[in-house]
């Protein structure tokens, strides 16, 4: 009796260990991607993601842009909760600029990011400035966008993309692989402010995600 009782202590501890372990590990999806660590730059800022959050020279450049959304899981309907995403982007000229301080990724990615976390809802909006194209590049004007899901490794989906840029010509279009959800979107004035709506979905198109 006692060494039954001895083993199915041990199975139980084994079993709890395991248990324990494998929460703590993360999926690895989206392929190779070089900087979405990025995404984890909030913590070392002390920042705390909320739903909605306004970048670094919005009330100082033109045009200004508000982009909201929901973040739906899988299935397309079901919104996404604690889901941080990370967004990034060029300055009037084109240039990814850092602060005179810069921390972390800000060396790279430039001053004008910002993170959001989504609620219940699932839901965010950021404002920001639309930003330029890269100087003697053919590359459209894009705002890069990261995610971060629970218990997954940051990924990116695709950028937003202006449909009105002249730069976004049909075979740029085609090159798209509509991760996350087409990121062309349409700006239409509202309450004085250019503004678009893009919804995300979770692993669309995302290598590795089931």
């Amino acid at each position: 009796m006692k060494i039954y009782l001895g083993m199915l202590l041990l199975t139980f501890f084994v079993c709890s260990c395991k248990g324990q372990s494998n929460s703590n590990i993360e999926r690895n999806v989206g392929g190779p991607c070089q900087d979405c660590e990025a995404v984890l730059d909030f913590k070392e800022l002390n920042i705390k993601p909320k739903s909605t959050d306004t970048l670094p020279g919005f009330e100082n450049n033109e045009p200004k842009i508000k982009i909201t959304g929901t973040v739906f899981q899988k299935d397309g309907k079901t919104p996404a909760e604690n889901v941080i995403l990370y967004i990034y982007h060029t300055d009037l000229n084109g240039v990814y600029q850092p602060s005179e301080k810069p921390i972390g990724w800000e060396k790279t990615h430039g001053q004008y990011r910002g993170w959001l976390k989504t609620g219940k809802d699932g839901k965010f909006t950021f404002y920001t400035f639309r930003p330029a194209p890269y100087p003697k590049v053919q590359e459209p004007e894009h705002i890069h966008i990261y995610v971060k899901e629970p218990n997954t490794i940051s990924y990116y989906i695709d950028s937003y993309f202006f449909e009105s840029d002249p730069k976004l010509t049909a075979k740029k279009k085609q090159l798209n692989k509509n991760r996350g959800g087409s990121g062309i979107v349409k700006l239409k004035m509202e309450f004085g402010i250019w503004t678009a709506n893009r919804n995300l979905i979770l692993g669309l198109n995302i290598p590795d995600y089931e």
